[in-house]
């Protein structure tokens, strides 16, 4: 074969695998364009589905109804204790909540105690955010039974009993609101028609949910948060782990000098609201 020939064939099949490079060069090209494209559909969906999520989360919620006796921003705290109380503790509770649970059982003859001695009025805020992880209604249904409790002046009573009986954090036992009303026989005067109604249709289920917004914009982000005087004290008060005797003591102290109030009927009379109390804001100093 003359060189001329080897020559062209060289230059025929060098010709070919170069169209050939540049064929799988424009296919990987094609590819990626194709696939960026899908990514950049799923990026765009995500972030449509991000801003619903966003806006329903932030959407404002006016209840239609709020319990008697309610207090401070759109009636979204139940206050429990003598309105010119020296001292104001606050509670964020779900009813689903074992570690508030926990709390209650512990602290919350101590609370009533320092209630009707007239040393502090309580703030609780009701919130129902365990719903969105563990499947049920059982914290929405038992913050809409307590706000019931307290539509009728039984709200103390209600509360202590419905912590004593919490169900396991796994179980949606309160999502039966058999279960909510049953419990209401072992507080006097509560377990009435107008109650069991108040229950089974939900009636501050509107309420229920502002007080969740509201708590989501605070910068608490878990439960039980206690706060003495706008001051955290749960589960440490500085280095102080708290204790009953170690909350009589602190309220003493923060109470000193001053008078304690005239308590309400069982501690049900409104509370006041403060600035200090309610600040979602706690001093960098508090533990």
């Amino acid at each position: 074969m003359s060189e001329k020939n080897r020559e062209g064939k060289r230059t025929a099949r060098e010709r070919m695998l170069a169209e050939r490079a540049a064929d799988e060069a424009r296919g990987r090209r094609k590819k990626k364009l194709v696939v960026g494209g899908v990514v950049l559909a799923v990026i765009a969906a995500a972030v449509i589905t991000g801003v619903v999520v966003q806006n329903e989360r932030s959407k404002p919620e006016t209840p239609t109804a709020a319990p008697a006796g309610t207090t401070g921003d759109k009636n979204l705290v139940i206050p429990v204790g003598a309105a010119d109380a020296p001292s104001v503790l606050t509670v964020y509770e779900d009813p689903r909540c074992p570690a508030c649970g926990s709390f209650e059982r512990e602290f919350s003859p101590t609370v009533d105690q320092l209630e009707d001695a007239g040393k502090i009025a309580t703030n609780y805020h009701i919130v129902s955010f365990i719903d969105r992880a563990v499947p049920g209604k059982g914290s929405k249904y038992a913050a809409n039974a307590l706000a019931c409790a307290q539509d009728a002046g039984h709200f103390r009573d209600y509360h202590d009993v419905l912590y004593r009986n919490q169900p396991d954090e796994t179980s949606d036992a309160f999502g039966n609101k058999a279960v909510l009303i049953n419990l209401a026989k072992q507080v006097e005067g509560l377990d009435t028609p107008a109650f069991e109604a108040c229950v089974n249709d939900n009636k501050f289920g509107g309420w229920v949910s502002a007080v969740q917004q509201d708590f989501d914009k605070s910068t608490y982000k878990s439960t039980p948060t206690v706060l003495l005087n706008g001051q955290p004290i749960y589960p440490k008060n500085g280095t102080e782990e708290i204790t009953p005797q170690d909350l009589v003591k602190w309220v003493d102290a923060a109470n000193q000098g001053k008078q304690p109030a005239a308590a309400g009927s069982h501690g049900q009379s409104p509370a006041p609201t403060s600035t200090a109390s309610e600040s979602n804001n706690p001093s960098p100093s508090a533990g």
